[in-house]
């Protein structure tokens, strides 16, 4: 299996990975792969499928899901839990770069990404004292935004 260069684009990467897989180029792989390379934190199946059609783009609902599966198995997208029901995806990118943690706001959906610097230490610090190698992780931290915050007040 190929390591792209730290800098390729994951949409690249994502499309190697593919090709070594046996899966065939596809007009509608290909929208969700670019879709996805383009976005700073993790989309809904329905607002990829929303960002494709407001692009020109008509993939239909069942093959967003078709895509996200394939990429799913292959290690190539982060599937993550945001809570009601709620399943957002977004590019997995080799070596760790790009990677940060999701605030959700619990009452309008809103996720925000955020990297911390201190929180990894911390993370590292467990899996020394534990002695516990740390494949990946993932942070999703549930609360109030800002706006919705000032709105209850």
């Amino acid at each position: 299996m190929s390591q792209p260069a730290t800098d390729a684009p994951w949409a690249q990467h994502a499309a190697e990975r593919l090709a070594e897989a046996g899966y065939r180029r596809g007009g509608a792989r290909q929208a969700v792969i670019d879709l996805l390379d383009a976005q700073p934190c993790a989309l809904s199946a329905f607002e990829i499928e929303d960002q494709l059609r407001a692009g020109d783009r008509r993939v239909g609902r069942a093959s967003v899901y078709r895509v996200l599966d394939e990429l799913e198995k292959l290690k190539l997208v982060q599937r993550l839990e945001v809570g009601q029901g709620i399943t957002r995806y977004e590019a997995h990118h080799p070596g760790g770069h790009h990677h940060h943690h999701h605030l959700v706001c619990d009452t309008c959906g809103e996720v925000i990404p955020f990297e911390d610097d201190g929180l990894e230490r911390a993370i590292e610090r467990v899996a020394r004292r534990v002695t516990f190698e740390v494949s990946e992780h993932e942070i999703v931290l549930h609360g109030t935004c800002a706006d919705c915050a000032r709105r209850a007040a």
